[in-house]
């Protein structure tokens, strides 16, 4: 593959014969390693490119964003010079919103659309969260809202140099989920591919379902065993999920990704 990546776009196994790039979000505090795995367990056909956003991991020097309509912006910036070849995007809870906001984006500046969007674990755009504003809690309350959501494993939480480190970040990643405001857009040209945890208690699958208004392709709900971090409980039923969809979206370019 003739496509250089940068600090913003990862792609942990360039695969130049893939039929589909997947691009992919992640929850708060979350970086590209979280979907380090993926390009392994899923197909040959699909090339798996985790997004790293500021203030993580690699990026941890860098301010992480409290604003998800300017982020979104510069991300389609990002995207606008792989959307020559077919892609879809992927996102886990404020992943998922930022997906969302991202298609938007593309969608306003005229760019090639993705094939799909693959939204998980977060409420439809319009609709108000279950839970209350996480981004001002004062630091032990934060880490307990996150201990309960399953966000924090207990190791980190035991090692204050380490949460010192990841809860600036996590502060604003919530920011930026609790201060969005929806505004009226046209809808989506493309499928909605919907999943969710059956035990979340931030977002019930019910939650999910008015996803589908914001798009005029469609939208589809799969429900997996797990909370609201079932990407990791369930990851081999939801990568099968995401394989069959992709399969199904029609006739890709059989030449392969290469250059844009």
């Amino acid at each position: 593959m003739s496509q250089k990546f940068d600090d913003w776009i990862t792609c942990p196994a360039p695969n130049p014969t893939a039929r589909l790039r997947l691009f992919c979000l992640p929850f708060a505090g979350g970086g590209a390693s979280v979907f380090r795995s993926w390009a392994r367990a899923l197909p040959p056909t699909i090339e798996v490119c985790p997004i790293q956003l500021p203030g993580r991991e690699n990026r941890l020097r860098e301010s992480a964003h409290t604003d998800i309509l300017a982020l979104a912006e510069l991300l389609a910036a990002r995207i606008k010079p792989y959307a020559q070849s077919p892609f879809a995007i992927y996102g886990h809870s404020m992943g998922a919103l930022l997906a969302f906001e991202l298609a938007r984006a593309l969608q306003r500046e005229g760019a090639a659309p993705p094939l799909a969007l693959f939204l998980s674990a977060h409420c439809a755009a319009h609709l108000a969260p279950r839970r209350p504003p996480l981004c001002d809690l004062p630091d032990a309350e934060l880490i307990e809202a996150l201990r309960r959501l399953g966000g924090l494993q207990e190791e980190v939480i035991q090692e204050q140099e380490l949460l010192d480190i990841l809860l600036p970040t996590l502060r604003a990643d919530l920011t930026l989920c609790d201060r969005y405001r929806y505004a009226a857009g046209a809808p989506l040209a493309c499928p909605l591919h919907l999943y969710a945890g059956r035990d979340d208690l931030e977002v019930r699958p019910e939650d999910m379902e008015p996803w589908g208004e914001h798009s005029s392709r469609g939208a589809s709900l799969q429900v997996f065993a797990g909370g609201h971090f079932f990407l990791r409980s369930a990851a081999d039923p939801l990568l099968q999920a995401i394989a069959r969809a992709a399969a199904q979206l029609g006739r890709i370019d059989e030449r392969g990704l290469g250059p844009a």
